[in-house]
């Protein structure tokens, strides 16, 4: 029997836990890119970000395409962009209502109110 799938939810999410693979998700999200053109968009070390695309490899969220001696990288399914984009969403509300939180603290102790 096969891993439970919030185990296997546990992976693929571990998988986008590094900000290099999400910075070239996002990149891919818009269009094939090569290697070369990722590395000043990621803003790591050659080493590193074969590392991260290998690890994005291994998991299946890329694919590749050799032309020469040009590697290209593409994602293999559109609905990771999707993921990328509601998670976003997701974060902007999040941000919203901290900000909201500290506007509050901002202004000062709430004065209770007398009945």
């Amino acid at each position: 029997m096969g891993a439970p799938l919030y185990q296997l939810k546990a992976e693929f999410f571990k998988t986008l836990g590094h900000p290099a693979r999400i910075r070239v998700l996002e990149l891919l999200s818009e269009r094939e890119y090569a290697v070369a053109e990722m590395l000043p968009e990621v803003g790591i070390e050659a080493s590193n970000l074969s590392q991260q695309l290998a690890v994005l490899r291994r998991s299946n969220l890329v694919a590749t395409r050799r032309e020469g001696a040009t590697v290209h990288y593409r994602l293999t399914n559109p609905q990771v962009a999707e993921l990328l984009r509601v998670a976003r969403t997701i974060l902007s509300g999040v941000i919203s209502g901290q900000a909201e939180l500290l506007d509050g603290l901002r202004a000062g102790p709430e004065r209770p109110t007398r009945t």
